[in-house]
């Protein structure tokens, strides 16, 4: 009982800025007044980023007053990044509003109620029986962990379709006076952006040209709730970061693949084409480093990384819609999707070319 993916749309906020324009800007709302900025510009170079789309000009950021009006702005633009995707992602799969029967929503950066999906049926034309699915606080993992649940939906209505939708507004969770590193950092890797995927069950008719969704796997490491998430207060979602967070990668992550992939028959060298979550640098080089995996094995990843940034959850979504533009594998070939995010957690799908 595969799951056919039919295709993948992403969307990027409308407000583009090079690195250090966003660094300039955090600068002078993140930092006390007339302090060093030599670690802001550290940390802001070693992320690795060029560029990044963001949901507001640079000047709205600073007079953004609070939760409640950053929120506001989540809601309008989420809705309307959010039809974006899923209007060309139906496109692109042949596909019309009226032959959706599941949508996934999912983001991690703001709240709304009725909630985003709800907002798009009618706008959308999408019908009015049709099943949403709201889901909030898997943050960079719900890209992988969504294609994974879209998949479980299908094997057990196999003549349907799926629609998952990311949408992630990260610029409007940074806060303002607060030089923690943790801040610091997610003011220089996260951007804001949307992604949505078309899936088809089994029984399905029609045109489905994507790589199929064999299985999946999830798992929930012990003991690591407090190495990435949000603390929420009164302004809003502040980050947690710990600088462990490789470390935990590096402890669980190559056990996960191989045994994952030996189930299948595979090894790690089988795998023809590696979608992994853009989390930042030294993710990424633990990821290559623990898999061994071979040079360029990850090179849409990072060239991901480098233009748009880490969009949380649509980040593995924009590098799927990546790998899929460039050249196919040979028919047949196996692929990892893979994720990690707060929980801590990770989330592989096996899929096949």
């Amino acid at each position: 009982m595969t799951t056919r993916i039919a295709a993948v749309h992403g969307i990027l906020a409308p407000h583009r800025h090079a690195q250090h324009e966003i660094t300039d800007m955090v600068a002078g709302t993140c930092l006390p007044p007339g302090s060093d900025r030599a670690v802001l510009d550290r940390l802001h170079r070693s992320v690795r980023v060029r560029s990044r789309h963001m949901v507001l000009p640079l000047d709205r950021y600073p007079r953004l007053a609070g939760f409640g009006a950053a929120n506001d702005v989540f809601v309008r633009a989420a809705t309307d990044l959010g039809a974006r995707a899923v209007r060309g992602a139906l496109r692109a799969a042949g596909l019309g509003p009226g032959d959706v029967d599941l949508l996934m929503f999912t983001s991690v950066t703001g709240l709304a109620t009725p909630s985003i999906d709800a907002r798009l049926v009618g706008r959308l034309g999408l019908r009015p029986d049709v099943k949403r699915l709201p889901v909030f606080g898997l943050g960079c993992v719900a890209g992988a962990a969504g294609i994974a649940r879209v998949h479980d939906y299908l094997r057990g209505w196999p003549d349907q379709v799926a629609v998952l939708l990311s949408v992630e507004l990260c610029s409007l969770t940074f806060q303002r006076d607060d030089a923690s590193t943790a801040n610091l950092i997610a003011t220089g890797l996260f951007g804001d952006g949307a992604a949505a995927v078309v899936a088809c069950g089994a029984d399905r008719p029609g045109r489905a040209d994507g790589p199929a969704v064999l299985a999946t796997r999830s798992h929930l490491y012990p003991d690591t709730e407090r190495a990435m998430g949000w603390d929420i207060g009164g302004t809003g979602f502040r980050v947690v970061l710990d600088r462990a967070v490789p470390d935990v990668v590096r402890r669980h992550l190559a056990d996960d693949v191989r045994g994952f992939l030996g189930e299948h028959g595979l090894k790690p060298k089988d795998v023809a084409r590696w979608v992994c979550h853009p989390g930042g640098p030294r993710i990424l080089q633990t990821v290559t480093e623990v898999l061994d995996l071979p040079p360029g094995a990850l090179d849409v990843t990072w060239r991901s990384l480098a233009e748009v940034g880490n969009l949380s959850s649509a980040s593995v979504l924009h590098v799927l819609r990546d790998t899929l533009a460039g050249r196919p594998p040979p028919p047949g070939s196996p692929g990892l999707l893979l994720a990690m995010g707060p929980g801590f957690c990770c989330e592989l799908v096996l899929l096949r070319w």
